[in-house]
């Protein structure tokens, strides 16, 4: 019995210590990054919220529309919009733009935008919302990178 127990506590205690390692990128930090990648992450969100706000208008439309599946595109809208501000806060805001980069604050003002357009996707099927979050996202590949 104590040694099903001892077993039982050293898995209990690795999943609790690795537990916050889950979501993030790196904190170690390992200095591994790849940001182009992060900015088609954040492009691919943007299309495919784009594509649930647009199914699910289209199902809202139908007479008789199957309930489940328009559940599964609103989750899949709210899944994306987490996944982009989650990029945006912790890879960009908590790990990759300094106090002392060029075009600091034009540079968070940007991504702060993209959080609140990421609410605003989650909250609505207002296509306005998504145009906006992709020329969020632009402008600052454009200012990141010196385009």
């Amino acid at each position: 019995m104590i040694g099903k127990s001892m077993h039982l506590m050293v898995g209990l205690l690795l999943c609790l210590l690795t537990a916050g390692l889950a979501g993030a990128h790196c904190e170690i930090p390992c200095g591994i990054y790849d940001d182009d990648a992060r900015i088609k992450q954040l492009l691919e969100h943007v299309t495919t919220i784009e594509k649930s706000m647009n199914q699910i208008v289209m199902l809202e439309k139908k007479e008789h529309h199957n309930p489940n599946q328009l559940v599964r595109w609103v989750m899949n809208k709210e899944k994306h919009a987490d996944e982009l501000q989650e990029i945006v806060a912790q890879y960009f805001m908590t790990q990759r733009i300094k106090p002392q980069a060029a075009s600091y604050d034009q540079k968070i003002k940007l991504l702060h935008e993209m959080l609140v357009f990421g609410m605003k996707c989650k909250q609505t099927t207002d296509l306005r919302n998504v145009e906006e979050l992709r020329k969020r996202v632009a402008d600052f590949n454009n200012l990141y990178f010196k385009k």
